[in-house]
Formats: structure tokens, C-alpha cells, sequence
């Protein structure tokens, strides 16, 4: 722990609730710096959507849950209209709250995909720190900008998404997301592939079954599903004896099943910002096999037993797992993937840095101007 403890607000995403099971790579991340900061005896107030495991039920830092019209398509990448007409007033709300109690906060940690934190950065009298997940988003950079960056500071959970930002004008350290590893525990490997994930279409996992098949390797799949018509027409005919869906699994048992696969398949259609799937198998002593985007290769160049081939190419990926198949189920490489994925991407080490971030910022804050 840094030399002392700090008072810290942690701003989640206001889509899901921040709870067991994540309902993606996002919301994991938050829960788990939350847990770590407060075990390390930092003092945590959460603002997040209801029915979220760190949040104070009743309080001012508590968001209404996303309510959506019975007949509405929905996805992970759109909102209902409550969601501008009421979460994003209660999420200013909030902010209006710690801004008043400005003294009982040393540091922000912004991890909301909404733009109103980065807005309002200049005067909440806290600096604030905005993790920064995803690819470029207009309308922080504008706030950025119409801010004059002022009581903002910015860290990217990879280098391909720092550099992307910096080239839109938000400069930003590089801080990669952390696992833990007291969760993702080391398993016994076995015959039978796996892939993980949100089911939404920038994941494909359709693209994992078209693997396996070439291979004639049993799948199986797990995660929530995000984007229900791609599930239902894409995803789900696809299912069959050798490829199960089990849907949505707490962290303890994802990784259970994982530690049991021979192989993890990692299918991102998309520039992927970071990719825990990657980091959380390799804990498990499982190797992985996935497409070269994003900033998935960063991962794979700072791993043991993770191999990437050129996006969507599933005859390479096929060829790929079908080498990685001997040493999957060896006890010492499953050991040397296991430490180097402690080595490089453990949340302990992660959240010392991050100490030392939130220190840094809170020693060199200006004093807050309280009105007369």
C-alpha cells in the first residue's frame, strides 16, 4: 500500500450494475479495483447503477437502473431515452454532491463512458483520474477540450489505445488492466476448447465454433448475451453436441471451466482496446489463440502461450490451436504461462501503480476555493 490511505470516488459505468457476474471485461474491471483499493485500506465510495455491490442504496451516488420499452431491440452498444433524460441528471447529481463535500475526497477514478465527468472536471475541486476503454469517443474529446483539460488526468489500459487518443488531442498514460490471480487459479487443461465473452457481434464467438469444427474439438461457450437478435439468429444455430453455450458464470466458475479447456479462443471482431480474456486464461494456465487487433497484441507480446494470427483468419487460427495442442495439458508450461501472467498482469500490481497515480495527483492538487 502507498503511505497512506486515501479517499476515493469511483465513478462506474452506468449501463450495468457493478456486481457478480460481470456483465463484461468493463464492469469487471471496476469491481475489481474497487475490492483491491479497499482492501488495501483505501476508503471507497462508489457511484453506480442500482444493485451494485459497492454502491449505498438510497444514497445520492446511487443511478437508476436502464429501463427499456417492452418492445425495444436491445444492445450493448445503445441506450434507452431514460438514459440521457434520467441517469445522466442523477450521474450530475452525484457529481454536484462530491463537489460539495470536495474535502472529503482526494481523487476521482472516472471510469463512465458519459462525457458530463470530463465537463464538469474544472470545477468539482477533486482531480480526477478517467481510465480510458475504449476507442476514441467525439464527445470527450470535445469535453476534453471544452475544459481545457483542466482537473483532468487520463490513463489507457493499453498502448494502441493510448496512441489513439493522443492523436485525438487526450494525452494519457499507459496503465493495462490487472487479474486476480487468487480468482483466475491455475487448472488442469483437458481436450475440449473454450471462448469467453459478451455474445455480441464485435466478439464473434460464431467465428470460435467455425474453428473448433475445422479442428472436430468440442466448444464451449460462455458469457452474457449482449446483443439478443445476434444471439438468437447467429449464435444459437450454431449450437450443438460439440458446442454448448452455458451462459453467464461467476468469476470462480469461468475460471473453473477455463483451467479445465485445453485452449482459450480469443475472436474480437473489432479493434479490441485491451481484451481481458486474454490475461484471465493465461492465469488459468491455459493458452490462448486469437486475432491480432487492437491491443490484444501487446498482451500476447508481454505472454507465454499466447499465439496470434490475422484477424478473421479462421483456417490460421485453426492451425494455430492444433500446434498449441501438445503443451496444453503439460504441467510446467501450464505453470510458465501461469507466472508470466502473474508477472505481468497480476490487479496487485496494477492497483500499486495506481496508488501512486492517485497520490501524485491528490499531493499536487490546487486547495479547493470554498465560497465565502
Amino acid at each position: 500500500m502507498s503511505g497512506r490511505s486515501l479517499r476515493i470516488a469511483v465513478i462506474a459505468p452506468l449501463r450495468f450494475p457493478i456486481r457478480l457476474p460481470h456483465a463484461g471485461g468493463l464492469e469487471a474491471a471496476v469491481w475489481s479495483e474497487v475490492e483491491a483499493l479497499r482492501a488495501r485500506g483505501h476508503e471507497v465510495t462508489v457511484v453506480a447503477v442500482t444493485g451494485s455491490q459497492h454502491v449505498e442504496p438510497g444514497s445520492v451516488f446511487e443511478m437508476p437502473e436502464l429501463g427499456w420499452d417492452a418492445d425495444a431491440v436491445r444492445t450493448d452498444k445503445t441506450y434507452p431515452p431514460a438514459y440521457e433524460s434520467l441517469s445522466v441528471p442523477m450521474l450530475r447529481r452525484a457529481l454536484e454532491a462530491i463537489s460539495a463535500r470536495a474535502d472529503a475526497f482526494d481523487v476521482i477514478s472516472n471510469h463512465c463512458l458519459h462525457a458530463l465527468p470530463l465537463q464538469l472536471a474544472p470545477r468539482l475541486g477533486v482531480p480526477m483520474l478517467t481510465t480510458l476503454h475504449t476507442p476514441v469517443d467525439e464527445e470527450f474529446v470535445r469535453a476534453h477540450r471544452q475544459a481545457a483539460g483542466r482537473g483532468s488526468d487520463f490513463v489507457s489500459v493499453s498502448e494502441h489505445t493510448r496512441r489513439e487518443w493522443q492523436h485525438a488531442g487526450v494525452p494519457s498514460a499507459l496503465l493495462a488492466n490487472g487479474v486476480d490471480p487468487s480468482v483466475w487459479v491455475p487448472g488442469p487443461g483437458g481436450d475440449d476448447l473454450v471462448w469467453f465473452g459478451r455474445i455480441v457481434p464485435e466478439k464473434a464467438p460464431h467465428l470460435a465454433v467455425a474453428v473448433a469444427r475445422l479442428l472436430g474439438r468440442r466448444l464451449t461457450i460462455a458469457g452474457r448475451v449482449g446483443d439478443r437478435a445476434y444471439a438468437d439468429e447467429v449464435l444459437r444455430p450454431l449450437l450443438g453436441d460439440d458446442v454448448t453455450f452455458v451462459g453467464e458464470l461467476e468469476p470462480a466458475a469461468l475460471a473453473d471451466l477455463v483451467g479445465r479447456s485445453a485452449v482459450a479462443l480469443a475472436t474480437p471482431a473489432w479493434a479490441e482496446p485491451f481484451g481481458l480474456v486474454g490475461p484471465e486464461a493465461l492465469m488459468c494456465g491455459t493458452p490462448v489463440v486469437g486475432f491480432a487487433v487492437g491491443g490484444v497484441p501487446e498482451i500476447a507480446a508481454a505472454s507465454v502461450g499466447m499465439q496470434l494470427v490475422p484477424a478473421g483468419d479462421i483456417a490460421a487460427m485453426a492451425d494455430a490451436v492444433e500446434a498449441m495442442l501438445p503443451a496444453a495439458r503439460d504441467a510446467a508450461f501450464r505453470a510458465a504461462v501461469r507466472a508470466r501472467a502473474v508477472e505481468r498482469f497480476s490487479l496487485d500490481a496494477r492497483t500499486a501503480a495506481l496508488e501512486e497515480i492517485f497520490s501524485s495527483l491528490s499531493d499536487t492538487a490546487a486547495p479547493v476555493e470554498l465560497p465565502a
